[in-house]
């Protein structure tokens, strides 16, 4: 069995305390973090019902079981706000490629269970301190009905195991393998290729109204918008090239209809830029401006090359970004222009996407990479603070995945999502009272020192152990359902790729790249 018991749903939160010598409620408006010293939290039946001294919270429920304790540090649960899968592209056999052929490379991937897959990533978010994640489920061929089973197991994994989700299937109608019609780039291909890539791209595609009425509404109709606490229901068209106008502007009015928000992968290489220049004459935020589609329901992943106009376009809607640096580095795909967003007061969010710099989920190390990668040299150059790195990984995160109102500070109200960390190990032998506890979260902070992540009130992990779901089970059954032969599909998907990946690569062969400065110096600022 993988569950335990009954797992998390069937698991009520109670009540308990939780202590620690540092409690990190949340960022104020003046940009410090706000602290509480030996303090505790109480939470009842998933919300926060006190926070104070933990000597007269104690006195005042003596005999309630108590997390953390006087070396702990307490935080926020953290948001990875962009994720699409369990086991990384390079366990697959896929190399870290540009964004324009990784995709295509992929297609000779073995094919997980998909309740299996999304229970390994969450192991890693989990045991990092995550309590909440944007799932952005990968493309699936047509029919649209058959999408629901797919999205369904995911969903049900992170319920299992306790998580939050905020879960989109992404689509697309146009552009499936370059930014160009599909058509005529089947016509360019060699002539004993043309039928086999018509018949793979012909698998699709679907009527957009389909998705509407055979995806959308019975997902709503199980699950709810906001009905379930762990569970959010997103839109999310993959990105602008593959993505028409009518796509986006249903996919808009869908997100107002229902009361959802939209998660779209915006601007994040080179080459997404200059398809934006050719098509529409200026930029993908422009466009999109153009056709209505900016607001707050919006988060956009990536945003990596983005001018000082599309900034404030962002800032004068009130859109979200969520960055993503390992994967960024990873693809090539450069920096985002991070410092800029955050001094026009935009939120930006964290997300790891396929998997960070060790090939792993871990917040802690995508933070303290997006705290170093941001300091541009100067001696009067402003650098992003811990408490703004601690924001984007908690506040802004709840905001840019549809869970503002319920976490992302610990405050009465609140739902009880946070991480209890051991703040002596964290210190080492030695750290100065004068050290910025979020600083210390922020730079020495790591996995080894989770000692307990909390969800809803209920604790998830504790001490290297998860609750509700046998981690051992289930990976040993992941592992069997990879370790097998392809199948006849999935060979003849692998050969299909190998025969394209040339001729991606050709077709950008004239697209510019930008030269006279150093590149990562181009994306806006």
């Amino acid at each position: 069995m993988i569950r335990i018991g009954e797992g998390a749903s069937g698991s009520a939160a109670g009540t308990s305390l939780i202590r620690g010598r540092y409690l990190l409620l949340g960022t104020k408006d003046d940009g410090t973090v706000e602290i509480v010293r030996d303090g505790a939290i109480l939470q009842q039946d998933g919300r926060i019902a006190e926070i104070g001294a933990w000597d007269a919270l104690r006195a005042r429920h003596p005999d309630v079981e108590v997390l953390g304790g006087p070396d702990a540090l307490v935080s926020p649960g953290f948001v990875n706000t962009h994720h699409h899968v369990g086991v990384t592209p390079i366990q697959l056999g896929s190399p870290d490629l540009p964004l324009e052929l990784w995709l295509t490379h992929q297609l000779r991937h073995r094919k997980p269970d998909a309740y299996l897959d999304t229970l390994y990533s969450a192991f890693e978010l989990i045991a990092s301190g995550v309590t909440a994640v944007q799932h952005l489920g990968r493309m699936m061929p047509a029919p649209v009905s058959g999408w629901r089973d797919a999205a369904t197991a995911v969903i049900e994994a992170y319920r299992d195991i306790g998580m939050r989700v905020s879960f989109a299937m992404c689509n697309r109608d146009q552009h499936r393998l370059v930014y160009e019609d599909d058509t005529v780039f089947v016509a360019s291909l060699p002539a004993e290729l043309q039928e086999k890539t018509t018949a793979f791209l012909k698998r699709s595609h679907f009527r957009l109204e389909d998705f509407e009425s055979q995806y959308l509404e019975p997902m709503i109709e199980h699950y709810g918008v906001r009905n379930d606490p762990l569970v959010r229901l997103w839109l999310a068209p993959i990105n602008l090239e593959r993505a028409s106008d009518r796509l986006l502007t249903l996919t808009r009015d869908w997100a107002e209809k229902y009361g959802m928000g939209i998660h779209l992968h915006l601007s994040e290489t080179v080459y997404q830029k200059e398809f934006s220049r050719r098509r529409f004459g200026k930029s993908s935020v422009a466009h999109l401006a153009d056709i209505g589609f900016l607001g707050p329901h919006l988060t956009l992943g990536h945003g990596t090359w983005m001018d000082e106009h599309d900034l404030d376009l962002i800032a004068d809607h009130g859109v979200c970004i969520c960055h993503n640096a390992s994967s960024n580095l990873r693809l090539r795909s450069g920096i985002a222009p991070v410092n800029a967003l955050v001094e026009r007061g935009i939120p930006v969010a964290l997300g790891i996407d396929e998997a960070g710099l060790n090939d792993d989920r871990d917040m802690l190390q995508e933070m303290r990479l997006v705290k170093h990668l941001h300091a541009e040299p100067g001696l009067y150059t402003p650098v992003l603070s811990p408490a703004q790195i601690f924001r984007m990984a908690t506040e802004a995160g709840a905001q840019a995945s549809g869970f503002g109102d319920d976490i992302g500070r610990l405050a009465v109200g609140k739902r009880a999502d946070l991480v209890v960390l051991d703040y002596r190990a964290m210190a080492g032998v030695y750290l100065s009272d004068d050290t910025d506890p979020v600083a210390a979260l922020i730079h020495r902070g790591k996995t080894e020192h989770v000692q307990a992540t909390m969800i809803d009130g209920r604790v998830v992990y504790r001490d290297g152990r998860f609750s509700f779901i046998d981690r051992d089970a289930a990976l040993s059954a992941l592992h069997k359902d990879l370790d097998r032969p392809l199948t006849a599909g999935e060979e003849a998907l692998g050969q299909l790729s190998r025969s394209l990946l040339p001729h991606l690569k050709d077709f950008y062969r004239d697209w510019p790249l930008p030269d006279g400065e150093p590149w990562y110096r181009l994306n806006g600022r």
